[in-house]
């Protein structure tokens, strides 16, 4: 494979999972673990992912967001649209962090009275816009990789408090292996979320769906509803449809 072939493949990784480890990519790759260091550094050093220990994050988690490094930002808004009708006056809503969930507290209808709890200070600042929405904060220590705070100051504040409804993003989605993701403490942090909500929802571009990173969250018969940018009996959603109620 050409370093540029090798290079996309490493940028389309990362804007699609938002984290990839030099691990990882050196086994997906079969190269050595130098190379893939030393394309992090070439990538960086263009503006194309920013280098972190271990690894590299996508631009999308740069802040302030820039609307051209949002990777794939028109089907995070079609995700969104669905994802808020979801959401009902009276509710109490757990919400995540991400781009995608950026995009839904961006269009909470106005007039919509509910009490959101959420881990990110970017979507507390998103939903505090809203007039009609009470806002609470879950605080501890902000992770610089996911901006959302994390460690067990957190779960312990989850623990408290019972959601009607949960509003996640996720990293890897598989009808075999449910919802994974590649960071341990943010998986302890979505766990304790989802033992904290009624129901929960599951929000996700489909070039995600079908993969799968190192470290579990739930089955996927923990998850109440899907949510993705396609049409709900696309075939490719067949054995999602099996489990769970595809938005």
């Amino acid at each position: 494979m050409l370093k540029e072939e090798r290079q996309a493949f490493i940028v389309h990784q990362i804007n699609l999972h938002n984290k990839v480890l030099s691990s990882d990519l050196s086994v997906q790759l079969n190269v050595s673990e130098d190379t893939i260091r030393r394309d992090l550094n070439e990538l960086a050093e263009n503006g194309k992912v920013l280098k972190v220990y271990g690894g590299a994050l996508s631009k999308s988690f740069q802040y302030p967001f820039q609307e051209n490094n949002i990777y794939a930002r028109d089907a995070k808004k079609q995700i969104a649209t669905k994802a808020v009708k979801l959401i009902q006056n009276g509710m109490t809503v757990l919400a995540g962090g991400g781009t995608t969930l950026m995009e839904l507290a961006r269009i909470i209808p106005e007039s919509l009275q509910c009490t959101f709890f959420t881990i990110s200070p970017l979507v507390a600042l998103e939903l505090a816009e809203h007039t009609h929405a009470d806002v609470i904060l879950i605080g501890g220590k902000l992770s610089r990789n996911t901006n959302i705070n994390i460690g067990s100051q957190v779960i312990n504040q989850l623990s408290e408090i019972r959601v009607d409804l949960c509003l996640l993003g996720t990293n890897s989605l598989s009808a075999e292996d449910g919802v994974t993701d590649s960071d341990w403490e943010v998986v302890q942090i979505k766990k304790a979320m989802i033992r904290c909500s009624t129901k929960t929802a599951i929000l996700s571009i489909a070039e995600k769906l079908n993969s799968v990173q190192k470290m579990k969250v739930c089955s996927l018969n923990a998850i109440s509803y899907l949510v993705t940018d396609l049409d709900s009996k696309h075939p490719s959603l067949s054995g999602f449809n099996k489990v769970v109620e595809v938005v």
